[in-house]
């Protein structure tokens, strides 16, 4: 008995961690440990600057938190790569996937305080790895090539038959299993529907057509993107319980989610793509007693009605094909979201009243000036004064 929990999370079928992967692991041991050493000085050094004119209090309150994740951040870096040396699979994408998250937050506290750096690329190409890391580490994935390997000696319809049970199989705790797959084709399909309910929504409303896409190519909403993995990961245990017990979940998760988005957009950018201010039980005007009873609606929709079909739809890509294909997707998603973050970030400049003075700020003023960025977001209309970049 001590020696199946003591072998829990190793590698199946006696395969070890790959040498690439465990210098990897080391890395992140060096990484993690440097990187907490690097934030002292900074710490000090914005500890200094409230000394002179101050920062505002939303500035305080997001590099604190900043902070906070930083330094799990080294601390995770530092456990996934013990897990890694010691061949722990189960415990290291749980890490990973941890850090996966805890990167997006770092990218998105800079990007509020200190706006697009160089930076970024580094964090970006983090997160690139630990999605990588987290997909091999991924225990559906190395039963997905078993079964491979386990159908090339089978003939036609048994492997139809083994397909189908596979398909057909749930994963022993909630509904569906979170990866990287299953997620990111969550993400592009509730982009492109949240897109369409909202446009419907509005010409139903206002009897005029209105764009109201939130990236700078393709008809995609991704707050309806992120919303939807967010209410997917929050309610895949919830799946089974009773419609209330959803609704309210939904109702809470995404009216937090929708006050957020607002949020983090105004301190980033100066940016207000919706004002709920003298409604009912409004809050701050990010969201409202109506939107999170839609916010409700829609969980208990999804969970219960949309999301298994989306799933056999998700299915019906070839398994063969299924991972090429995602990758080439979500790089081309992931490319649009960059330029996407990168040209709303030299509208900001442009607005503060800095001239283009850098091929990046030159090629998005060319190719994308105010008038094209009014235009394409035309939800949105931003206050660079609303800001709570440091040094502005």
């Amino acid at each position: 008995m001590t020696e199946d929990r003591k072998d829990e999370g190793r590698m199946p079928d006696g395969q070890r961690v790959p040498l690439p992967l465990k210098l990897f692991g080391a890395l992140c041991v060096l990484g993690g440990l440097a990187s907490l050493g690097d934030l002292v000085p900074v710490a000090g050094s914005f500890v200094q600057g409230l000394g002179g004119d101050g920062y505002r209090t939303a500035s305080v309150v997001i590099f604190a938190a900043l902070m906070a994740v930083l330094a799990a951040s080294a601390v995770l870096f530092v456990f996934l790569g013990v897990r890694l040396l010691r061949n722990r699979r189960k415990h290291a994408a749980a890490t990973a996937n941890t850090l996966a998250a805890l990167t997006v937050l770092s990218i998105i506290g800079t990007l509020m305080l200190f706006g697009l750096s160089a930076h970024h690329i580094g964090y970006l190409v983090q997160l690139v790895i630990l999605i990588a890391v987290t997909s091999y580490l991924d225990p559906s994935l190395a039963e997905e090539c078993a079964l491979q390997r386990k159908l090339r000696k089978m003939d036609k319809e048994q492997r139809r038959e083994e397909r189908r049970r596979a398909a057909e199989a749930k994963p022993k705790r909630g509904f569906i299993t979170l990866n990287f797959f299953n997620l990111f084709w969550i993400f592009v399909v509730c982009c492109v529907l949240g897109l369409i309910i909202e446009v419907l929504f509005h010409f139903a409303l206002y009897h005029e057509y209105q764009d109201r896409a939130g990236m700078l190519f393709g008809p995609f909403s991704p707050i309806y993107g992120f919303g939807a993995l967010l209410m997917t990961i929050a309610l895949n245990r919830f799946h089974d319980k009773p419609v209330w017990v959803i609704f309210l979940v939904s109702a809470v998760i995404g009216g937090a989610f929708e006050y957020f988005t607002s949020w983090i957009m105004e301190f980033s950018f100066g940016i207000r793509a919706w004002d709920y201010s003298g409604t009912f039980l409004s809050i701050d005007g990010r969201t409202n007693f109506v939107f999170m009873v839609m916010w409700g609606v829609l969980g208990v929709a999804w969970i219960r009605l949309l999301l298994p079909q989306l799933l056999k739809l998700i299915n019906l890509i070839p398994w063969n094909w299924r991972y090429g294909v995602t990758a080439v997707c979500a790089a081309l998603m992931l490319l649009d979201g960059v330029m996407t973050i990168q040209s709303i970030d030299c509208w900001y400049g442009r607005m503060a009243g800095k001239a283009p003075d850098t091929p990046i700020e030159r090629f998005y003023a060319e190719h994308f000036d105010n008038d094209y960025m009014q235009n394409r977001f035309q939800t949105m209309t931003m206050d660079v004064d609303d800001a709570t970049r440091i040094g502005r």
